[in-house]
């Protein structure tokens, strides 16, 4: 392998805002901020907005539209089908 083509990946620390869920993982991304995982070892930390821990889809919270109810009403009101019938 040729030297200094790639990126320096070293471990980081990834951190959940939304519910403090942190894992470490090896990246290329720098963080001034450090903190301190287990066995006393500290890491770089970068916050993520969201993660496999609170992302809806993931956590089975997900949450379902009906349309059925919605195509109805613009239905009735740009002059198509009445409401209840199949257009």
């Amino acid at each position: 392998m040729q030297q200094d083509k790639h990126p320096d990946h070293h471990p980081v620390v990834f951190r959940d805002r939304a519910d403090g869920y942190a894992f470490l993982s090896r990246s290329t991304a720098q963080s001034e901020q450090t903190i301190e995982w287990d066995g006393g070892e500290s890491y770089p930390v970068i916050d993520v907005e969201i993660s496999s821990e609170s992302r809806p889809y993931y956590t089975g919270k997900a949450r379902t539209v009906g349309t059925e109810g919605r195509i109805a009403r613009f239905e009735h009101r740009c002059g198509g089908a009445e409401p209840g019938e199949a257009g």
